[in-house]
């Protein structure tokens, strides 16, 4: 099953801007159906949606908060109806409420956990039955390199993103049967507004963490994406590091 100029139908969450905003533009550059979904970001979901189209591609923008679950069941549905069908989801969507343990709100913590990773269950939990219909589909889960090594002020987003690892590994077990993969990306410090928004002297620590010594750019995650949901058929329950040598001694 290749999506590469052959039509798919890929929903990218949180994609008006990011990561995934870059990997809406590489699935619809490779020939797929796009949705871009956004939760406050119209403007730059529409303007990302002129750019697909002026190019000749097919793109949808449909608004959803991919922390509840009615959300995220509507969000598959109008998909669904836009373009008949489902054959890729990136559940891409979240945030960050950084703060210490002793000084983290129950609020700053739920918020956290319910947009970062009950998103992925209630957008994979409705997508499922439309990519049993096509016979099969793609599950891309974006975690991160802060779940596999846990971060200073972020044991909301750690835990979050740890548990979409587990979550991606067992989701592939029961789902291969129905020629459904699911895997797991691990960026490490990409060029997105998360890393360019923090000073410089923060930003410089970080490079001295990384052996390749320059942050990773959302086009290469995306490449990975692309890769995945199109010539990765035999890839499945992986957890791929794209962090430029940063790992655990």
């Amino acid at each position: 099953m290749s999506c590469l100029n052959s039509g798919k139908v890929a929903i990218v969450t949180g994609s008006s801007r990011g990561l995934g905003r870059a990997i809406a533009r590489e699935l619809a550059d490779h020939g797929c159906k796009v949705v871009i979904n956004y939760y406050t970001s119209k403007e730059a979901a529409d303007k990302l949606s002129a750019e697909l189209k002026d190019k000749g591609q097919e793109a949808a923008v449909i608004q959803a908060g991919v922390a509840h679950p009615d959300e995220c069941e509507r969000l598959i549905e109008e998909t669904v109806k836009h373009f008949g069908g489902l054959d890729i989801l990136v559940n891409n969507a979240g945030v960050n409420r950084d703060r210490t343990i002793r000084r983290m709100s129950v609020e700053e913590w739920r918020e956290v956990l319910s947009t970062d990773l009950d998103s992925i269950f209630y957008c994979t939990n409705a997508a499922v039955p439309h990519m049993i219909e096509r016979g099969g589909g793609r599950i891309v889960n974006m975690s991160s390199i802060v779940g596999q090594m846990g971060n200073l002020g972020q044991s909301n987003y750690a835990a979050a993103k740890a548990g979409i690892v587990g979550f991606s590994k067992s989701a592939a077990q029961e789902l291969a049967r129905f020629n459904i993969t699911v895997n797991a990306l691990c960026p490490g410090f990409i060029e997105t507004e998360m890393v360019t928004n923090l000073t410089e002297d923060v930003q410089k620590a970080l490079l001295e963490k990384v052996p390749l010594g320059r942050f990773g750019r959302p086009e290469e995650v995306a490449r990975i994406c692309r890769f995945l949901v199109s010539e990765g058929e035999y890839i499945t329950g992986a957890q791929i590091n794209i962090n430029g040598g940063m790992y655990m001694q």
